[in-house]
């Protein structure tokens, strides 16, 4: 066992994880970037989803101090987040066929938007169909998850594919199966996830690649600064005055 102590371990491992993502991932998420650059210069909306935990990082990117103000949550009821009783039907829903489509028909989603799916395993039908479904519309779909899981785990979705079959771009989060970092001789179980971590800094890393993309083009980024700072709420209500008609979080 390592002389470290259980916390600089985990550090260790998600910094370890974040430079992988950093070196690995560098062309996907210049990629990730410049695509949502292309939808915002072209009057596209951009919208994230996440399931359970995976919903973390999208609502990260979301309404958030030195974001993107154009980003919408796309949210299926149950299924954002954990806060859903009991906290497992969240899971069973993911699992549900179908699921995605009845979503994606009564959401504002069209033709020449954008939209970030983050699912870990990529294997549960709802991000699958999502993905599946939101292409045949014409939306671009940016895939996130750990490109592992499709060579170990079994797809539950009809298909027999993964989230990572049915993406315009893939950002591999290099989270191994189960998603847990460290173990230890006296406990039974692998503990100390890393996915929140990691997954999070990967979707900041598009945004700030988005809006230097925007930048470079003679476009001002729609960017929101922090309404607890001099200044901050009058600048984002011009953003929301100006881009309303992008904007789904605020009706």
């Amino acid at each position: 066992m390592s002389d470290s102590s259980p916390a600089d371990r985990f550090f260790d491992a998600a910094i370890g994880l974040l430079h992988r993502v950093r070196a690995e991932e560098a062309g996907n998420i210049e990629a990730a970037g410049t695509l949502l650059a292309d939808t915002v210069a072209a009057d596209g909306r951009l919208f994230a989803f996440g399931a359970g935990h995976s919903s973390l990082a999208a609502q990260d990117i979301v309404y958030r101090a030195g974001g993107l103000a154009l980003m919408n949550l796309l949210a299926v009821p149950g299924v954002v987040g954990v806060d859903v009783m009991p906290a497992t039907l969240g899971s069973a829903l993911e699992r549900v066929d179908g699921l995605a489509s009845a979503v994606l028909d009564s959401s504002p989603l069209r033709a020449g938007d954008a939209l970030i799916i983050i699912s870990l395993s990529g294997r549960n039908a709802l991000p699958v169909e999502m993905a599946v479904t939101a292409r045949a519309l014409g939306v671009k779909v940016i895939g996130v998850t750990s490109v592992a899981y499709a060579s170990e785990t079994k797809s539950r979705h009809v298909s027999g594919t993964y989230l990572k079959d049915h993406c315009d771009i893939v950002l591999d989060s290099k989270i191994a199966i189960g998603d847990a970092e460290l173990t230890v001789d006296s406990i039974p179980a692998p503990f100390a996830p890393a996915s929140t971590v990691v997954t999070t800094a990967l979707l900041q890393a598009v945004m700030a690649t988005a809006a230097d993309s925007l930048a470079a083009r003679g476009i001002e980024p729609p960017l929101l600064r922090s309404g607890n700072v001099d200044g901050g709420l009058d600048w984002n209500g011009q953003v929301f005055e100006k881009y309303g008609d992008r904007i789904f979080y605020r009706h």
